[in-house]
């Protein structure tokens, strides 16, 4: 069957930027079930091309909800229909056995289960090595070539579980069948329909700021990156071209635009801050890294603005301060002594 799909892989592969786009995608369809007792259930599924979120599953009649114009790849509205029964299928079979063994397999009130599946294309090839089943958090099952295998993790319970389900030696088949099958055309499908925001870059925007001071006569510098796209980057503090290894970074969180956002720390003595550069590297720049260095004067000049500005202010306060206190102390002109030809008399005392 993935012989059929070698003419669209090519297509994919075949210039110099798609196969950078494309080189490593992964589709994952994503699904957390919370059963809090024998009739109540709750249900997230989620569908995922890498770091995009592609579809959602409609809690109460089922079905996905598209979250981008070309979520259903170049499957067909039927051949969608069809995969969402089958997921239906699956899922009220499962929970149906569930609740019905709970006691069996020792399983307690509420439990959770997440699952995670799909396929992946690395290096120009398809993959199906991904399908597993957690319990309570913790690694359960996975599922491998029409059978289920159980963890370690999963310990007698897994094992029970898993010999069961082994028993439905037709259904497992016809589960990786319609798996082997049906996963790879799909992702295929969203790397064709899906390209033009796929291979979308956006250039990062760089700038350095300082942190509280991590301790006395130190600088806690923060290299910020913002607004990129795709989610792999490098950022590196350097002095010349010695990378900085106490340098720590953040997580790479999202913006609301769908680019990414990191901070990247290095503390230093507030003397020894010559020659550090914050250096970016990112698929959009083509090469042309971004340098922000310490000693540039805009770049130093956010340093000298971080001690030099509360030092000011504090100045200025206290000119206010004496200002004020020393017109508090001066006599008003209204105040003054009349001369004794021009004060008034008082009746009690001449």
């Amino acid at each position: 069957m993935l012989f059929l799909q070698i003419p669209l892989l090519a297509v994919l592969l075949g210039g110099g930027d798609s196969e950078d786009a494309f080189q490593d995608q992964i589709l994952r369809t994503i699904g957390t079930f919370s059963l809090h007792n024998q009739s109540w259930t709750q249900t997230w599924i989620s569908g995922w091309l890498g770091e995009l979120q592609i579809a959602s599953w409609k809690r109460n009649s089922g079905g996905f909800i598209s979250l981008r114009p070309w979520s259903n790849g170049n499957f067909s509205n039927k051949k969608i229909v069809e995969i969402e029964n089958l997921i239906k299928g699956i899922y009220n079979e499962s929970m149906h056995v569930l609740h019905n063994r709970a006691n069996e397999w020792m399983l307690e009130y509420p439990m959770e289960f997440q699952v995670i599946g799909g396929c992946e294309l690395h290096s120009g090839e398809i993959k199906l090595d991904f399908w597993r089943v957690a319990y309570q958090g913790s690694e359960f099952l996975s599922f491998q070539n029409s059978s289920w295998v159980p963890s370690l993790q999963g310990g007698t319970r897994a094992q029970k579980i898993g010999k069961l389900l082994n028993q439905f030696i037709l259904f497992n088949k016809m589960i990786h069948w319609r798996i082997s099958n049906t996963c790879p055309r799909f992702l295929l499908g969203l790397l064709d329909a899906g390209k033009a925001d796929l291979q979308r870059k956006v250039k990062p925007e760089a700038w350095l700021s300082t942190g509280p001071s991590p301790g006395p006569h130190h600088l806690l510098l923060v290299c910020h990156v913002s607004g990129f796209y795709p989610k792999p980057i490098s950022v590196t503090w350097m002095r010349g071209e010695q990378a900085q290894q106490a340098s720590q970074q953040s997580d790479i969180l999202p913006n609301a635009d769908e680019t990414w956002y990191l901070r990247s720390y290095l503390d230093v003595e507030a003397t020894k801050t010559f020659g550090l550069s914050c250096r970016v590297t990112h698929s959009s720049l083509e090469g042309q890294d971004i340098i922000l260095y310490l000693d540039h004067p805009t770049s130093k000049g956010l340093i000298v603005l971080a001690v030099m500005v509360p030092l000011v202010l504090l100045l200025t306060g206290l000119a206010f301060w004496l200002k004020k206190r020393w017109k508090l102390c001066e006599p008003y002109p209204t105040l003054l002594p009349l001369e004794r030809s021009q004060q008034p008399r008082d009746s009690k005392y001449t």
